[in-house]
């Protein structure tokens, strides 16, 4: 790219090339007007009358001869080895020597990533390409809901050692208190993936029975907005998911239920990063005193997530505006 100062940028040579062809000037003075060197401005001169304005841009810098570069028929046997065999470069190295080609692995390798088969996930069976994955996008809202379940400890009455600190005498004195354990919290989340509208319960447990309750729930929310029609609803492989009685669930009130591969959390990445910005910005985002308080935390929280923080895959608008029907967007809260 050509910095704001350039003197010599296509249009700079024709106006200097111009002084010294139209006006008749001689090439010393108009290289010292311009800050170049004579010899530069010689240059070009010289190429404008060989070969018209067009030698006035630049030329490329590779080399014209290049005597040690590796053969074509050598790339062709290079591309036609990987692909029928699935050699290794270093294979492809020694059947090419063999051949009277001298190279080295290094340039085997380079060609390979060039040609775009240097991983064996690159081909299929047949050595042809493999197909690319894409990024699954939602084409309308309902096309794709992903579900998935948070578990966080619960908050003791008064707080717990996160509010008073670990080891303090408040956080010893609630820990005696409370004698049983205080147990966990599971956030039951749905996401909407093309508006990324979103919904949130605190629940008890994790069972299948519960999930499917929620997942009526969510299906009602959404159908408030004007989602009414749920074509693939995506899971993990949870025991709650993989339960008969959620996919009979799923069944009924989605065309299809997509379970991800497991151990690939990315492939249910929408619902995973809501869940983090849920945690960043209201699970950790302040102290409460209560488990009850931080839930009536979260209700508010997810409100301002749908009606009101703007989101980047909306356009930098919240994830509401991009269903079809609006809904009342107070809270009693606001009072």
């Amino acid at each position: 790219m050509t910095h704001a100062n350039a003197p010599l940028t296509p249009a700079g040579r024709q106006r200097l090339v111009d002084r010294v062809l139209d006006y008749g000037r001689p090439l010393s003075h108009v290289a010292a007007e311009a800050g170049i060197a004579r010899a530069t401005l010689t240059k070009w001169v010289a190429r404008y009358h060989a070969d018209g304005p067009d030698a006035l841009e630049d030329r490329s810098s590779a080399p014209a001869r290049r005597p040690h570069r590796l053969a074509l028929e050598a790339i062709e046997l290079i591309d036609r080895w990987r692909r029928d065999y699935k050699w290794s470069a270093r294979r492809i190295t020694l059947e090419l020597v063999e051949q009277g080609h001298h190279c080295c692995v290094r340039t085997v390798s380079r060609w390979l990533k060039r040609l775009g088969i240097a991983r064996r996930r690159d081909l299929d069976p047949t050595g042809e390409n493999n197909r690319q994955p894409g990024r699954i996008t939602a084409r309308f809202p309902g096309h794709m809901i992903h579900l998935d379940v948070k578990k966080v400890g619960k908050i003791p009455d008064g707080g717990g050692w996160w509010a008073h600190g670990r080891g303090s005498k408040p956080a010893l004195a609630s820990k005696r208190a409370h004698k049983q354990k205080v147990g966990y919290t599971y956030l039951h989340s749905a996401i909407d993936d093309f508006s990324r509208l979103a919904y949130t319960e605190s629940l008890e447990d994790e069972t299948a029975a519960t999930t499917v309750g929620f997942f009526a729930r969510a299906r009602a929310y959404f159908a408030v907005h004007g989602i009414t029609r749920c074509v693939r609803v995506v899971t993990d492989n949870g025991t709650n998911y993989r339960a008969a009685a959620f996919a009979r669930s799923a069944k009924s009130l989605a065309s299809r239920h997509q379970r991800t591969r497991a151990y690939t959390p990315r492939h249910n990445g929408k619902v995973e990063r809501y869940q983090r910005l849920l945690t960043e910005e209201c699970l950790y985002a302040r102290v409460y005193a209560s488990e009850q308080a931080r839930r009536n935390a979260i209700g508010v929280w997810v409100h301002h997530y749908n009606y009101h923080r703007p989101h980047t895959a909306c356009a930098d608008l919240p994830p509401a505006s991009r269903v079809h029907d609006r809904v009342d967007n107070v809270v009693t809260s606001y009072t």
